[in-house]
């Protein structure tokens, strides 16, 4: 059996605290005495972690929003960085959250911390130069696609493929009939979800054009059912009162997320992991983003890809729609929304972008894949 290990796990979003949750479940039955401490959420600290930040106070999504909270944040990266200097971890591991997590791996590197990076930063898609700062300070990379192999071993830097977790999270079981069944809603009404993000500043920003478009087409769809999905890290406060100007009754469910989901006949999104889990379920839907006009062109300078949903990503392919900047509008959703309720073709086209999607994610394990890497870095320190 694994001797004891001190292990810290930085996640300073909703979906990174997802992935390290999942990882995490699949360490502890390979290795039961390590200890896990780092920045996370509910999903990490149920996993076992203990966290010393929750990731809500890093979620930050603006160019503004980072500037205004820069005092904050630095506050945070410091206290990492003393409790790494007092406790020194045999390993650290860093999910996404590059513009923090790079910086951190610097400084674990200086102090001679071995460092693992649990999900590529976008350098196929903007930033390239970064792998640079990755392989000065990176011991080795874990990335979910196998495109992204290449790239690193062309730089030099060590890299496993461990394969996306949601190939094994999100499973296809209920059709959406049963799950409208399991959530007691009548299968003569017609179901949109509305998903807005995980992050307060995306949430204020797109949940009123979204249901300003869910108030146009209960015009026209008859017996329409409106839910919200409470992500992970959010607090209800921060949804409710846009709720409540709707003249709609719109359900905020805070549980079951994959079998709400299921339960949709369509969906409008933010851009994602929580796309690709949608599209792993079969639900029609379609992409939307919207962030400040300043934000928006210095991104444009850099990003390298025609794309910015996850499904077209890994597809290589525009086979969901996107809606961005000032394509987000309830005038546009609502145009997009009314035939994936009433074209029945729609469905069949998801079923396929499901199949293309995981045909291109690569190995399924993802979790227990990466909880083997870990354990096999651990075991090199001896």
């Amino acid at each position: 059996m694994p001797t004891n290990k001190l292990i810290y796990v930085i996640a300073g979003e909703a979906s990174g605290d997802a992935h390290a949750a999942r990882m995490l479940t699949e360490l502890k039955l390979l290795a039961p005495n390590y200890i896990v401490k780092g920045i996370g959420g509910d999903k990490m600290r149920a996993a076992g972690a203990e966290t010393f930040v929750d990731f809500s106070e890093l979620a930050v999504m603006r160019l503004i929003e980072v500037i205004k909270r820069y005092r904050s944040l630095k506050k945070i990266f410091n206290q990492t960085v003393d409790l790494l200097k007092e406790e020194r971890p045999d390993l650290l591991i860093l999910v996404d959250y590059p513009g923090f997590n790079l910086k951190l791996a610097k400084e674990a590197k200086a102090l001679g911390i071995k460092v693992l990076y649990y999900i590529s930063p976008k350098i196929w898609a903007w930033r390239a130069g970064r792998i640079k700062t990755i392989k000065q300070n990176v011991d080795h990379m874990a990335v979910l696609f196998p495109f992204e192999v290449p790239i690193y071993q062309d730089a030099g830097v060590p890299v496993s493929c461990v394969g996306h977790p949601l190939v094994d999270a999100v499973k296809k079981e209920l059709t959406t009939e049963q799950a409208k069944t399991k959530l007691g809603i009548n299968n003569d009404q017609q179901v949109l979800g509305l998903f807005p993000g995980s992050r307060r500043s995306e949430v204020e920003v797109l949940l009123p054009i979204m249901i300003e478009s869910a108030e146009r087409i209960s015009q026209e769809i008859n017996n329409l059912n409106v839910v919200v999905p409470l992500a992970t890290g959010l607090d209800k406060s921060v949804l409710e009162p846009i709720i409540a100007n709707s003249s709609l009754t719109i359900k905020l469910v805070d549980d079951d997320f994959y079998q709400l989901t299921a339960a949709c006949d369509a969906i409008v999104a933010a851009s994602g992991t929580v796309t690709l889990e949608i599209a792993l379920l079969g639900v029609p839907h379609f992409i939307s983003y919207r962030v400040s006009p300043l934000s928006y062109a210095i991104l444009s300078r850099f990003v390298k890809i025609p794309y910015v949903g996850l499904c077209n990503i890994v597809t290589g392919e525009n086979v969901v729609l996107e809606l961005l900047q000032n394509e987000v509008t309830a005038e546009r959703f609502e145009k997009e929304l009314i035939p994936l309720f009433t074209d029945s073709a729609n469905k069949d086209h998801a079923e396929k972008i499901r199949q293309q999607i995981l045909s291109a994610l690569g190995p399924s394990g993802g979790a227990n894949n990466m909880a083997e890497l870990v354990v096999s870095l651990l075991d090199e320190n001896g």
